[in-house]
């Protein structure tokens, strides 16, 4: 009898990994499939390296939305990342048990929030504040910035709090029997240990954050042109996408979802990023 149910559990275990592999190569398939040929009758370097966005000239250049999209993420890096691995460092071992029970609802909750309403919560505080004290109209790369940083943070707390406690405490007890201090053996010795799932973290985050849609297009400007300043809006791959595929035909749509694509190629190139630099350190 327990044969059989470990057969049965290999055989259901084995049919789950199948459909998650074949959801992804039927993405990829559609994706390619209706992608390639745009980008084939436009030209490679005139899609990707074209700075003129209009369709109704047949031109179609996506080389803004890369630089938009590329800006917006750094934006978001620089924003969220630090204080995600910090605020992730005092959970895990500075923060006394009953603010952490506060703290981790809290965390769980912000990434629970849609992202339409984390837009609506950019578009009615954050653009009138870049609005009053820096410079344009508030509909720019640094308001989205600051809006994915604060989007991206729940991901990053979580995963790396998870991969810091997750290291074994004969880490820190050597660190202190060497006379270091408990700030000293947690920065120096439990948080290096950890940086395998911390780096995990930041690249969960970069993807959330480049792949943001809603909320970015409520404060980006949506403006397809080179951006020469951080408080000048722009318009990035995926807000480029749901602007226009609602009326788009013919070949206007099949360079929306060769645009799809690049995004695509992106993800994959951050992943594969990050398995060669997670292979270094584990290498270490």
């Amino acid at each position: 009898m327990n044969n059989f149910k470990e057969k049965a559990m290999k055989i259901v275990f084995l049919l789950t990994a199948s459909f998650s592999i074949l959801a992804v190569a039927l993405i990829c398939v559609f994706l390619f499939a209706n992608g390639i040929p745009a980008i084939k009758e436009i030209g490679l370097p005139d899609f990707l390296l074209g700075t003129k966005w209009k369709p109704g000239n047949n031109l179609y250049g996506i080389f803004p939305m890369i630089l938009g999209s590329i800006y917006v993420t750094a934006g978001a890096i620089v924003v969220g990342v630090p204080i995600g691995i910090l605020m992730a460092i005092f959970m895990a071992r500075f923060c006394p048990k009953k603010l952490h029970s506060f703290l981790k609802p809290m965390v769980d909750l912000l990434a629970g929030i849609p992202s339409i309403v984390y837009g609506f919560f950019g578009l009615v505080i954050i653009v009138p504040f870049v609005r009053e004290h820096f410079k344009g109209n508030g509909n720019s790369i640094f308001t989205a910035s600051i809006l994915l940083g604060i989007m991206i943070l729940p991901t990053i707390i979580s995963v790396s709090e998870a991969a810091i406690r997750a290291v074994p405490e004969h880490y820190y007890e050597g660190a202190l029997a060497l006379g270091a201090t408990h700030e000293r053996s947690v920065f120096k010795t439990v948080v290096p240990a950890a940086k395998s799932g911390i780096m995990a973290a930041v690249i969960l985050g970069i993807g959330r954050a480049i792949g943001e849609t809603m909320a970015v297009m409520m404060v980006v400007g949506n403006q397809a042109r080179i951006p020469n300043s951080i408080f000048k809006g722009v318009r990035t791959l995926t807000t480029n996408i749901v602007i226009e595929m609602g009326y788009a035909t013919d070949l206007h749509r099949e360079a929306l979802i060769a645009t799809g694509v690049v995004l695509f190629v992106f993800i994959l190139m951050i992943n594969l990023v990050f398995s060669i630099v997670k292979g270094k350190a584990d290498k270490e």
